[in-house]
């Protein structure tokens, strides 16, 4: 069933160009897979092009309207472009409900690979804006829906790593270094899973889960940053 892609282009306030790059744009491989005969290939060239126009666009903004040194922008651009900032803005702006995908990725995605699907098909809608409109328009679109979110970027430090932002703000207020210890362990030795808890003293604040104790780590300091409210 083909979506649709007109109403898909009024949601995200771009023009609808019949015959356009948008609906490819939400095309996942995996759909290609089930349904060879559809019409339209998946969306990874055009994540490719995006990715450039994105990167560009952003670098852009940020040296004409900051005159911070290059490490701070090149901070500031990393946390705008990022797959989890990408993929937060894709669910805001309901791509997730477009998307071409196989009934497996439909029902059995893991949050972690639906966020790498969603972050990859925003910067596909970029590159189908890009090469449909040009220019202009592309860097509406990311101006409108990318850059505005720097200002919150800049207000909570997300340019800091998590586990950086979280020691930093426990030592400031607490005088106290965190510490990060492995609860549990599970899966097979090629696929583990890794539960970390964040500690503050003896205490725990938080726990995070992932494929290795560094990701773990991330993902428990950026929980414990969220029940503190810092």
């Amino acid at each position: 069933m083909r979506k649709n892609i007109e109403e898909l282009a009024s949601k995200l306030n771009i023009p609808f160009k019949k015959g356009g790059n948008l609906e490819q744009a939400v095309v996942h491989r995996s759909y290609l897979n089930e349904h060879p005969d559809f019409p339209l290939g998946h969306n990874e060239r055009l994540e490719f092009l995006g990715d450039a126009v994105l990167e560009l666009i952003v670098t852009e903004y940020l040296y004409e309207n900051y005159p911070n040194p290059e490490g701070e922008l090149t901070n500031w651009r990393a946390a705008l472009v990022n797959g989890a900032n990408l993929a937060k803005i894709a669910r805001d702006m309901d791509i997730e409900e477009y998307l071409y995908l196989s009934r497996g990725e439909q029902k059995d995605a893991s949050e972690k690979a639906r966020n790498y699907i969603l972050a990859n098909a925003h910067e596909s809608l970029i590159g189908s804006v890009y090469l449909d409109f040009g220019w202009d328009e592309a860097k509406k679109f990311v101006t409108a829906n990318v850059i505005s979110t720097l200002p919150e970027i800049l207000e909570k430090k997300l340019y800091v790593d998590p586990k950086s932002r979280f020691q930093e703000e426990a030592q400031s207020r607490m005088s106290v270094t965190p510490s990060y210890k492995v609860l549990e362990e599970s899966g097979p030795d090629h696929a583990k899973t890794f539960r970390v808890g964040a500690y503050i003293n003896k205490d725990l604040v938080a726990e995070g889960a992932g494929a290795s104790k560094q990701e773990a780590q991330v993902s428990a300091a950026a929980n414990a940053l969220e029940e503190k409210g810092w």
